[in-house]
């Protein structure tokens, strides 16, 4: 039997009411959870690339493959992480913020590279972008300050280099 790990998967599609649906409900079936699922467009007109991040063992997720490709709307199906690949998040993140606390929370957004996006009379808006690792620390640094809202968009990544 093999060891579950986590998987990136691209999913190219096209761009049709009710794929996502689709898409989504196969992997639910087949006993995946979706850790996190982005849609947009692709390069192609028409066409819309959908990255599932999921975890699951090899030979569910070949099954898995082999279904997305029966579905009448998907194109490709690619296990991206199988090769090194660029995988990105955002959130967007408001905090407790009054003035005399706002630069300790400055220095936290300056480590990490954040930005601030929005400034409140007593809370904060900071955007950050990275790998799920980054966000997750980002989130646990700005816990003690009391988060107020937290919106993630999920993983998008690519293959690295010429391949894809």
């Amino acid at each position: 039997m093999s060891a579950t790990r986590k998987h990136t998967i691209s999913v190219l599609v096209n761009n049709q009411p009710g794929v996502l649906q689709r898409v989504s409900g196969l992997f639910g079936r087949r006993g995946f959870n979706i850790d996190s699922i982005t849609v947009g467009a692709s390069e192609e007109q028409g066409l819309s690339r959908m990255i599932v991040e999921t975890s699951g063992d090899e030979k569910t997720l070949e099954q898995v493959s082999k279904q997305l490709y029966k579905l009448i709307d998907v194109i490709k199906v690619v296990d991206l992480s199988s090769n090194p690949m660029v995988a990105r998040e955002l959130a967007l993140i408001k905090v407790n913020a009054d003035p005399g606390i706002r630069p300790e929370i400055l220095g936290v957004v300056e480590t990490f590279r954040a930005a601030v996006v929005d400034i409140a009379p007593t809370t904060i808006i900071v955007q950050v972008v990275g790998d799920t690792d980054k966000i997750d620390a980002m989130v646990e640094l700005l816990k003690p300050y009391g988060i107020r809202e937290l919106s993630r968009t999920g993983v998008t990544a690519m293959t690295r280099g010429m391949k894809g």
